[in-house]
């Protein structure tokens, strides 16, 4: 970063604050490695892409400054390392991220500043500091131009804030803004509330029989999963969680079959008889493991519509499994249902 620190600094925006798209963070992130779509909880919603902190959430590198009742800090250096987990706290509570260089000795007295505008927030938001030298894909993918920069994550979208210098009261003004946005976006978390930094509620205990289940999905037993979750609805048949982490147990079970060159085929099979039961399904549950819901409802419902007799009561039964799968809340499980009514009547 070469920008210099004595560029003209453009005053603190007045207009209102707004969440934004348009700087992509997804190229910062730490991804994980694929795994085989499950609930993270039996029956919880389908796979698809998604960020959720967890107990274990705690950003890695805190730096020295204030600290949140539980002792764990409000401030934190960010690094490439746990950068995640700060956007990932970002569901729960704003991060105000402020970019520095050694270069501007204005910016670093700036991020002292902020660290105790935060600290009277009481935990309603966390700080983290970003030396642009030691991470400069942060300045890149933010757009930086100069430093001090602030910008605020919420819910994993970036919120610009000011650029150059800014005294307390526009900066308390802003964050007053920052939170109304944050809390318009269902963010009202506190820091310090007693548990870990990012930690959500402890869940209450399952049931003995999906207890069970989790464990054997734990285990990768699907089939042992599938057997306790079709007992819990011997026993309750109405049990939505149970009907839904049996559908995505079954799924799990049935890609352990589909692996790289398998997949392959299986696409070019369906993609040469439009017609082939087994082939549509496969692709079917290879779309929706991959996150392509509509792709694979859809193809499943041109199916139907072409198809008659056996095949198109075997292919409705699994449209159904994959909506609980996904989860029958799911608006691209309400347009699949309209476009299941249109074939079959």
């Amino acid at each position: 970063m070469t920008t210099p620190a004595s560029r003209p600094v453009p005053p603190v925006a007045a207009s209102p604050l707004n969440l934004r798209g348009a700087v992509d963070l997804s190229a910062l992130k730490q991804r994980p490695a694929p795994s085989s779509p499950g609930p993270a909880r039996p029956g919880a919603a389908a796979p698809g892409p998604a960020g959720s902190a967890d107990s274990a959430g705690a950003p890695a590198a805190p730096a020295s400054g204030p600290a949140d009742h539980a002792g764990r800090p409000l401030r934190v250096d960010v690094t490439e390392g746990n950068f995640q987990e700060l956007v990932d706290l970002s569901a729960q509570v704003p991060v105000v991220i402020a970019l520095w260089a050694s270069y501007s000795p204005g910016s670093g007295q700036l991020v002292d500043v902020l660290e105790g505008i935060v600290e009277s927030y009481d935990g309603r938001l966390v700080l983290g500091a970003a030396d642009i030298d030691v991470f400069p894909e942060l300045a890149q993918a933010f757009q930086v131009q100069a430093v001090p920069t602030a910008v605020a994550v919420v819910k994993g979208q970036p919120v610009p804030l000011f650029q150059g210098g800014a005294d307390e009261q526009q900066v308390r003004s802003l964050f007053d803004e920052l939170l109304k946005v944050a809390a318009a976006n269902g963010v009202t978390g506190r820091i310090g509330a007693g548990g870990p930094v990012g930690a959500e509620p402890e869940a209450p205990p399952l049931p003995p029989l999906h207890q069970a289940a989790f464990d054997a999905i734990e285990a990768g037993d699907y089939a042992a999963a599938a057997a306790a979750y079709r007992q819990a609805l011997n026993e309750m048949p109405a049990d939505a969680e149970a009907k839904a982490g049996l559908a995505q147990v079954e799924l799990m079970d049935r890609l352990q079959a589909l692996s790289g060159p398998e997949a392959d085929a299986l696409r070019r099979l369906a993609a040469d008889e439009p017609d082939n039961l087994e082939a549509q399904l496969g692709v079917a549950d290879l779309d929706i493991a991959g996150g392509h819901i509509e792709d694979g409802l859809g193809r499943i419902v041109t199916f139907i519509g072409r198809n008659f007799g056996p095949e198109r009561e075997t292919a409705r039964v699994r449209l159904l499994e994959l909506f609980d799968v996904v989860g029958t809340s799911d608006e691209r499980v309400a347009k699949a249902r309209q476009g299941l009514a249109r074939v079959l009547f």
